[in-house]
């Protein structure tokens, strides 16, 4: 995976294991959870390594992005489920673009909603 320049990073503690929340990360984000190439709209897989990380990645005229999760274990039924953000904005389109998507603050709460329906899903 190409490194882009990281936006930011929201976690949160799942009550179940990682195999648990492995299978709730993929039933949330995936149309087919058997499936990894139906991500949602705009993404693609980058890597798999289950049930440690998950990495995406994706384009479109205004940024280039990634979105990983990756699953700790930090104890046998709890999981640390972390999502971090990277992009980059190129040209004047691209910063404007930035800044109604991340200067706003949609982002952050779009990820951290993300990350509690998971959460919901693996309980």
């Amino acid at each position: 995976m190409e490194q882009l320049p990281y936006i930011d990073e929201h976690s949160t503690i799942v009550t179940a294991d990682r195999a648990h929340t492995w299978a709730a990360l993929l039933r949330t984000t995936c149309k087919n959870p058997d499936d990894l190439s139906t991500l949602p709209r705009g993404f693609t897989l980058d890597e798999a390594d289950p049930p440690n990380r998950l990495a995406t990645t994706g384009r479109h005229a205004f940024s280039r992005y990634a979105l990983v999760f990756t699953l700790t274990e930090e104890s046998p039924t709890r999981t640390r489920l972390t999502a971090e953000s990277r992009g980059e904005f190129p040209g004047l389109h691209g910063r404007i673009y930035r800044a109604l998507v991340i200067g706003t603050g949609g982002h952050r709460l779009v990820v951290r909603n993300m990350l509690h329906r998971i959460s919901a899903a693996a309980a």
